[in-house]
């Protein structure tokens, strides 16, 4: 099967809206909760919660990402930017994996991919660091064939392939072509003895051929996930996505006949 991560990281975002200044994350009348969603979305079949802890601090807080470490029990995967107060701060809080991701203050969510090559010296300090301490490095990067090569070559065990331009193109001319890209991605990523996961603006709709893409071990879904709650709950929308992500279920999948 392939496995749901799901970011909640914009149920951080409504929070903020309204209680940035409160002085808490949790308690009283700050709401929602992020832990709490988390903890219904695992009860619903997510097999791992992510969050990216900013520099900005614009959604996740420091308190919901111990919280989430106290609280959850499946997996907790650590966005982060590939910066010396971020590696410090996963060491201390030993999650089960952390996904490398660039980082710019002017964008809503992360855009694009990181440009492991321009940045090899200050990745493989990350990568080693985190493998030195047990966690699990994945590096979000674009379907490129050289930073997938230079993603093996820095000794990182997984990647997330950033699936933000298929989903931009998905209802153009261009769908086809970021398709390919991504295909051959997961292709060559496999081929170099890496795990391939992918994410960023996965949905409802284009899932169905997302979940084609050979050699998916994960998938890292949040706004769309979150989005559908506000309308069905987080468990039925976690459910829902589980079910289109592997449509023949875990017995067919375990068989052979799956994507993973």
């Amino acid at each position: 099967m392939i496995l749901l991560g799901l970011n909640i990281d914009h149920c951080a975002t409504v929070r903020q809206a309204r209680y940035r200044e409160a002085g808490s994350t949790c308690g009283g009348p700050i709401e929602p909760d992020p832990v709490t969603l988390a903890l219904l979305a695992e009860q619903a079949g997510a097999d791992g919660i992510t969050v990216h802890l900013r520099e900005d601090r614009r959604h996740i807080q420091e308190r919901d990402v111990w919280r989430l470490r106290e609280s959850i029990s499946t997996r907790l995967n650590l966005e982060m930017a590939c910066t010396p107060a971020m590696i410090e701060f996963a060491l201390k809080l030993k999650p089960e994996s952390v996904c490398v991701v660039p980082e710019n203050r002017a964008e809503v969510s992360t855009e694009g991919g990181l440009d492991v090559v321009g940045n090899s010296d200050r990745v493989r300090e990350c990568v080693e660091a985190m493998k030195a301490a047990g966690i699990i490095t994945s590096l979000f990067i674009d379907p490129d064939p050289m930073q997938i090569e230079t993603s093996s070559e820095l000794g990182a065990p997984w990647i997330e392939l950033h699936t933000g331009s298929y989903a931009n193109a998905f209802h153009g001319a261009g769908r086809k072509a970021e398709y390919k890209r991504l295909c051959l991605g997961a292709s060559l990523g496999h081929q170099c003895g890496l795990t391939v996961n992918a994410g960023h603006g996965i949905n409802y709709v284009n899932i169905s051929e997302v979940r084609t893409i050979p050699h998916l071990h994960e998938l890292n879904i949040g706004h769309s996930i979150i989005s559908r709650a506000l309308f069905t709950g987080i468990g039925e929308a976690v459910r829902e996505m589980h079910q289109r992500m592997n449509p023949a279920g875990p017995r067919a999948a375990s068989s052979g006949s799956g994507s993973a």
